[in-house]
């Protein structure tokens, strides 16, 4: 009888895969958005069905990079212009961050925040930017460790649950 090896990795971890939304993603981005639906981060009010399509004229597959692990869709970031203007086309924004329940904790949304990054790069912005509650502290403290900076804070910007609650803007440069 032979022992173990205790020294080889783990092969039942899988990688994360990080690639551009296809229209095939709907109904799992939508089902993703449901799950994951908190005040901690949204600041409409919960779905309820019928549910609509999770895609439509604003919100187009080539806007979102999807994660994947072990083939299933685990999370998602959304990247497009904020303001529809070519004088701010340099400027692109993070407009959804989105990691389901189970792979959290496991860099998925590092991942995609780095790969919204050379995305926004890509198209030729020189910015990239977001808006977070104020209340949500661990996606501040992520932006932080991912160079983001707050550059402004708008008070009591929306109500939640009875409680205002700050947006925070913040920001990074793509250059250098």
């Amino acid at each position: 009888m032979t022992e173990p090896e205790t020294n080889v990795p783990e092969t039942n971890v899988p990688e994360t895969l990080i690639r551009v939304a296809a229209h095939g993603d709907d109904v799992d981005l939508g089902v993703l958005d449901r799950d994951t639906w908190s005040t901690l981060h949204a600041v409409v009010p919960a779905p309820v069905p019928p549910y609509g399509p999770f895609f439509d004229d604003r919100h187009l597959p080539e806007d979102y990079l999807v994660a994947v692990r072990g083939g299933e869709l685990v999370g998602y970031v959304r990247v497009a212009q904020s303001i529809p203007l070519a004088s701010h086309a340099h400027v692109l924004q993070i407009q959804g961050l989105v990691v389901a329940e189970s792979a959290r904790g496991k860099g998925v949304a590092r991942a995609l925040l780095r790969a919204a990054g050379d995305l926004a790069r890509e198209r030729g912005a020189t910015r990239l930017t977001l808006r977070v509650l104020g209340h949500n502290a661990p996606a501040r403290a992520l932006y932080a460790s991912e160079g983001f900076a707050v550059e402004g804070v708008l008070p009591g910007e929306f109500l939640i649950d009875g409680e205002y609650v700050d947006d925070v803007c913040m920001g990074r440069s793509l250059v250098g």
